[in-house]
C-alpha cells in the first residue's frame, strides 16, 4: 500500500472530496499527543518497510489520516493546532458568525476582520508549500501587510454601502474576506513566489525549485479559500435577514449570534472539504511551463520528463 498518497483516487473530484472529509474532520483536534505520535510511528515504520504485527489495512489508513491531519507533508513537523485544516470548521464558524453578526458598527467590524486575518495568517503559514524556513521578520512583515490590507478593504466597502439596502451591507464581510484572501495568502507565502517551491517527478524525486509552480499553487489556494468562505458568508445573511423581520428574533434578540454561528458551521462542514477538493493537493504542470533555467536543469537530469509535481499547500 502506497501511504504516501491518499487512499482515494485524486484524479477525480469525488476521490479528493473523500480525502479532505477525513483531513478536515474537526474530531481530529481532540486526539491526544500520544495518539498523534503513535500514528506518526506507524506511518514512518511502514514507509521504512516495517509492518507492526496484527496491523490491518483500515488501521494503517486511519494512522495515515491522523498523521496527515497534524503533520506538515513537506517538513514532517507537527502543525500549530489552530492552523490545521481540521480546525477550519470550529474556528471559522466562530469568527465568521461573529463577523456576520457584528458588522453594523465600524469598531466591531474592524476587530473581527483583524481576528479573521490573524487566524488566516496562521493557517496560511501552517499550510504553506515547501520545507524552506521563514524568518520572523518576513513573517511579521507579511502579517502586518496582509492584515492592514484586509482591514482597509473592509472599511472602504463599508463606506460604499452606507446608502444601500441592509441586505447589501450584510455582504460586506464576505467581499472583504474574498479581497483579503487575495492579499493575505500571497503575502504570507511570498518566499515561495521569490524563491520557488520544490518540484518532483512522479516518484517524488526532487528536481529543483520553481516560482512558476508557486504562482499556480497560490492561485489555486486563493480560489479554494474564497469558495470555502462563499456559502458560509452568502447563505446565512439571507436566512438571518428574513428571521430578523419575524417576531421570534425580536422577542429573543440574544439568539441572533448563536443562530448565525450555527448556520455558518453547517455550511462550513461541507464547504471546507469540498472546496479543498477543487484542485489536487499534489498538483502538476508541464515542464514546458516552468522557468527556462529550471527546464534546463530538468532536461539535463531527464530529457524525457514531461510533467512535474508539487504540493500546492492548502
Amino acid at each position: 500500500i502506497n501511504i504516501r498518497e491518499p487512499r482515494w483516487d485524486q484524479s477525480t473530484f469525488q476521490g479528493r472530496a473523500k480525502h479532505f472529509f477525513m483531513v478536515t474532520d474537526p474530531r481530529n483536534l481532540l486526539l491526544s499527543g500520544a495518539t498523534l505520535e503513535e500514528a506518526r510511528r506507524v506511518v514512518e515504520d511502514y514507509r521504512a518497510g516495517t509492518v507492526p504485527p496484527g496491523l490491518t489495512e483500515d488501521q494503517l489508513w486511519r494512522a495515515k489520516y491522523i498523521y496527515d491531519s497534524a503533520f506538515h507533508p513537506d517538513t514532517g513537523e507537527k502543525m500549530l493546532l489552530i492552523g490545521r485544516m481540521s480546525a477550519q470548521v470550529p474556528m471559522n464558524m466562530t469568527i465568521t458568525g461573529c463577523m456576520l453578526t457584528f458588522y453594523r458598527t465600524t469598531p466591531a467590524m474592524l476587530f473581527w476582520q483583524w481576528v479573521n486575518q490573524s487566524f488566516n495568517a496562521i493557517v496560511n503559514y501552517t499550510n504553506r508549500s515547501g520545507d524552506a524556513p521563514i524568518t520572523p521578520s518576513q513573517l511579521g512583515t507579511a502579517y502586518v501587510s496582509a492584515t492592514t490590507g484586509a482591514v482597509v478593504t473592509a472599511l472602504g466597502l463599508k463606506s460604499l454601502t452606507k446608502h444601500l439596502p441592509a441586505i447589501i451591507g450584510r455582504y460586506v464581510p464576505f467581499a472583504a474576506v474574498a479581497a483579503a484572501n487575495c492579499i493575505n495568502i500571497p503575502l504570507m507565502r511570498q518566499r515561495e513566489l521569490k524563491l520557488g517551491i520544490p518540484v518532483t517527478d512522479e516518484n517524488g524525486n526532487r528536481l529543483g525549485e520553481s516560482t512558476a509552480a508557486a504562482q499556480k499553487a497560490i492561485f489555486q489556494v486563493v480560489v479554494s479559500r474564497i469558495g470555502m468562505a462563499a456559502p458560509a458568508m452568502a447563505i446565512p445573511p439571507v436566512i438571518m435577514n428574513a428571521l430578523e423581520k419575524r417576531a421570534f428574533l425580536k422577542r429573543y434578540p440574544y439568539l441572533n449570534a448563536p443562530l448565525q454561528v450555527g448556520l455558518v458551521g453547517l455550511c462550513l462542514v461541507f464547504a471546507t472539504p469540498l472546496c479543498c477538493a477543487l484542485f489536487p493537493q499534489k498538483s502538476s504542470m508541464p515542464v514546458s511551463r516552468l522557468e527556462p533555467e529550471v527546464q534546463a536543469r530538468i532536461r539535463e537530469k531527464d530529457p524525457q520528463l514531461e510533467t512535474v509535481y508539487f504540493n500546492k499547500g492548502l
